[in-house]
């Protein structure tokens, strides 16, 4: 089992930035994918950002050069930074765990950017 917990979320205005951070515990294997996805009212669930553990990064077009996702494998611990965010960025953010066997989500944080 592996629990995962988000933090971070919040609102925030059109233009600005926030961090959010996905703590893993429990049955951590090193061989591991993590990632944020999010799902805002009446869309489908979507990738954000993938961190693989060899540290191959994807994003989404709609995010790229002004999102960075990062890790810390000391803290199980994957961070989302958010910069000039957009009212279309509202959404409830959610941490991914996978490896070749199985997945976990986390519950979910909201972000909410106000134009």
């Amino acid at each position: 089992q592996v629990q995962l917990v988000e933090s971070g979320g919040g609102l925030v205005q059109a233009g600005g930035s926030l961090r959010l951070s996905c703590a893993a515990s429990g049955n951590i294997l090193w061989a591991n994918n993590m990632g944020w996805y999010r799902q805002a009212p009446g869309k489908e669930r979507e990738l954000v950002a993938l961190l693989t553990s060899i540290g191959r990064i994807n994003y989404a077009d709609s995010v790229k050069g002004r999102f960075t996702i990062s890790r810390d494998n000391a803290k199980n611990t994957v961070y989302l930074q958010m910069n000039s965010l957009k009212p279309e960025d509202t959404a409830v953010y959610y941490c991914k765990y996978a490896t070749t066997m199985t997945s976990y989500w986390g519950q979910g944080t909201q972000v909410t950017v106000s134009s």
